[in-house]
């Protein structure tokens, strides 16, 4: 549970850091903080507790499907009207990050939670996930910095970059460590399943 205690530390911290008020790149640092760092922390601390939802309702936490939601998520509550709204009004605010949270915590549970005897398909499921995350992420993040003028009415220019250039180096290095991570499970057998056992050998041994 510390990962879980150290991810729920994360998300107050930015959630109440005061960033100044209307700051794109400080909302997007509130974001990504609670998609890419507290929720897979959080996940990873209930996995296999029983607080992991994914034990009593599996049929409900596909990996592939959450994703699908997250990117649902994300792209709703950057489009102007929606982002501009969130900003004015505190209650939508607290909504919206509400959403990211969820999105991303069933997201991470969808694959690190469950039992070990389908973890090892969760964990592939995940990794397919995690891409379809990172690039739509990566897409977005592009949008944001590259484009020649403010996207939203409330943001500067400069502002903009910055929070796309945050969700491109914080998903990216989010997204690709867990893929990462769970390839190598999978690879070496180090968290889906037990190791596998020797066979035994020929008795060297000298016999007299």
């Amino acid at each position: 549970m510390r990962s879980a205690a150290a991810g729920i530390a994360m998300l107050v911290l930015a959630w109440c850091w005061p960033f100044p008020a209307h700051s794109f790149a400080g909302h997007m640092v509130s974001h990504m903080t609670a998609v890419a760092i507290a929720a897979p922390l959080v996940a990873a601390g209930i996995a296999g507790s029983r607080l992991d939802p994914v034990l009593r309702y599996p049929q409900c936490f596909s990996p592939l499907l959450l994703s699908m939601v997250e990117f649902f998520v994300v792209w709703l509550w950057h489009m102007p009207k929606m982002h501009e709204a969130a900003m004015m009004n505190p209650a939508l605010g607290l909504v919206e990050q509400a959403s990211f949270l969820a999105s991303g915590l069933t997201l991470w549970i969808s694959i690190l939670g469950g039992t070990g005897k389908e973890r090892q398909t969760r964990y592939a499921k995940g990794i397919a996930a995690l891409l379809l995350t990172l690039m739509h992420m990566t897409l977005l993040g592009a949008i944001l910095a590259l484009s020649p003028r403010p996207l939203y009415a409330m943001t500067i220019l400069s502002d903009q970059e910055w929070g796309g250039v945050i969700m491109l180096v914080w998903g990216s290095i989010a997204y690709c460590a867990g893929g990462l991570w769970l390839a190598s499970a999978l690879l070496f057998n180090g968290r889906t399943m037990r190791p596998l056992r020797q066979q035994p050998g020929p008795d060297l041994r000298y016999r007299r």
